[in-house]
């Protein structure tokens, strides 16, 4: 945070001074919700949650260092109570801002949305501003109306761009979440099925992601996904200038896309004559050739969002050709790559699912099975409404056309792909249904060869994202597969920001923002 006292947080959040405080305490850290995770200076900003109440560890966060409390309730340590806390970070979080645009002229704001990419999108583009300067991209999805206003508070004096990821549940949400940080260049990836039972058509998911675009300023940019007909035509909700990407078309284009044989991407980029950054100067028109480290050709897709959005904040091509191939997944469960004994593969790409993105990584599983064999193993997908019956058949007879040799439901809700995948043709030996984690892992133990290629995919609180540690322990213990594999490929991530606990839900310290929306 940029340095404030206790007083001032008390006048923007409408709060009172408690607990002893007296108005001159002086916050310099980070808002934390996690007493754990509390260092010198930080303010602590206590919640009331499913499991435990944050105000029991105030004075924890206090004995580790933090200045100031953000509380609902009376209190013994030096804080600001106020009526919401949410609200009180939203507050001082777009206090903040403001103030850092007018002691750094040169900060800019960049926010992107999308129903699928977004987080990885946000990672790339983090990595590639950070070349120009000090950049604010945490790791996970930090997407909603509490991750956001902490993302926010975690700006410095030497912040140059702060990218944000936008998610939303419904109309508006995207609109309150511009209002705490207004863009200055705004992305949205595509139009989708994700939460569309929340959402009830695609239009209502579209006009939300919109509003991401609606709250530029006429000196703003708006990047936007020439093959997206709904992301497209966006561009009629903005006075700002509009720049376009995509493969079939766009401004700046993927062209000569294809896989290698590891499934990496192989493309080339193409940027035209005439592009005006943020600061009026020109982008030089040039063409690169890219091989990205990421799995899948939705990681081109991805790159070239970021790309765009990176070359009007003031990057060129040559930059981003130089360091897109060096880069990896930031963020934990979405595309990782898990090495297991007997040269098994695992992906886990279980942090979240929806129809979009099961296609793309049923694809990139294919892929790979050119020459091993695959196993999908796949979980329900939440949300879907009234189509999710439909969507999740969908999804069992694609794995069907696109060759996967097995396929494991994992769960009652999952039971449909696997329908789906009957009825497709296949006709129970290819196919399976189980009813649980404990079975699929009992079940894959059992079945995996040397060399098979396993894909974890499902809806964060469908489970199997915490499969991908258990299944790559069994198989190191079944003796017939040789070595354990790469036990540093798999990361930990069991507490850190992107364990995907609900970001609306205190831990047993108080609460921890992870987990993201639409």
């Amino acid at each position: 945070m940029l340095a404030i006292t206790a007083q001032e947080i008390a006048e923007l959040t409408d709060g009172e001074l408690i607990g002893g405080a007296l108005g001159s305490e002086r916050v310099s850290g980070r808002a934390r919700i996690d007493s754990r995770d509390i260092e010198t200076g930080d303010l602590f900003a206590a919640f009331h949650g499913e499991n435990t109440d944050g105000h029991r560890f105030v004075t924890t966060a206090r004995d580790a260092g933090a200045a100031l409390a953000l509380v609902t309730d009376e209190v013994d340590v030096p804080a600001v109570r106020v009526a919401d806390v949410e609200k009180a970070l939203s507050d001082l979080a777009r206090a903040q801002l403001e103030r850092a645009r007018s002691e750094r002229e040169d900060l800019l704001v960049v926010a992107l949305t999308g129903s699928a990419g977004k987080t990885g999108t946000k990672d790339l583009l983090g990595s590639l501003l950070g070349e120009l300067g000090p950049t604010i991209a945490p790791a996970g999805s930090f997407n909603n109306e509490l991750g956001l206003p902490l993302t926010v508070l975690s700006l410095t004096t030497e912040t140059r761009f702060l990218v944000l990821e936008m998610g939303a549940r419904g109309i508006g949400h995207i609109a309150h979440l511009t209002s705490i940080a207004r863009p200055d260049i705004s992305l949205v990836l595509n139009v989708g099925t994700a939460h569309l039972g929340e959402f009830g058509s695609v239009d209502a998911i579209a006009r939300a992601k919109g509003e991401i675009i609606e709250a530029l300023l006429p000196t703003g940019r708006a990047v936007l996904n020439a093959d997206d007909a709904r992301v497209a035509g966006m561009a009629s909700r903005t006075e700002a200038p509009v720049t376009t990407w995509g493969q079939a078309a766009g401004d700046v284009r993927i062209q000569d896309l294809r896989l290698d044989d590891d499934a990496h991407a192989r493309l080339t980029l193409s940027v035209p004559e005439g592009l005006t950054r943020l600061d009026g100067s020109t982008v030089p028109a040039e063409t690169r050739e890219i091989t990205l480290a990421l799995l899948g050709e939705h990681q081109a897709l991805n790159a070239v969002a970021a790309t765009t959005a990176a070359l009007l904040a003031g990057m060129d091509l040559a930059d981003v050709a130089r360091v897109l191939p060096t880069l990896k997944p930031l963020s934990g469960q979405r595309m990782e790559a898990v090495h297991a004994a007997g040269d098994v593969l695992i992906l886990n790409d279980a942090y979240n699912a929806n129809p979009d993105s099961m296609r793309q990584a049923l694809k990139t599983l294919a892929h790979l099975g050119r020459t091993r064999r695959t196993i999908a193993v796949l979980g329900e997908m939440l949300e879907l409404g009234e189509d999710s019956l439909r969507l999740h058949d969908e999804v069992g007879r694609l794995a069907v056309r696109l060759n996967i040799s097995h396929l494991i439901a994992v769960g009652p809700g999952a039971m449909p792909i696997h329908r789906g995948a009957c009825l497709e043709g296949s006709f129970g030996e290819e196919s399976e249904d189980v009813p649980d984690l404990d079975v699929a892992l009992a079940r894959l133990t059992e079945y995996i060869e040397p060399g098979d290629v396993v894909l974890l995919k499902s809806s964060r609180d469908s489970g199997l994202r915490t499969l991908a540690e258990p299944l790559r322990d069994a198989l190191a213990g079944r003796g017939d597969l040789g070595d354990r594999g790469d036990a540093a490929g798999m990361t930990d991530f069991s507490r850190g920001p992107d364990a995907g606990e609900d970001p609306t839900t205190a831990t047993s310290t108080g609460g921890d923002v992870r987990g993201g929306t639409a």
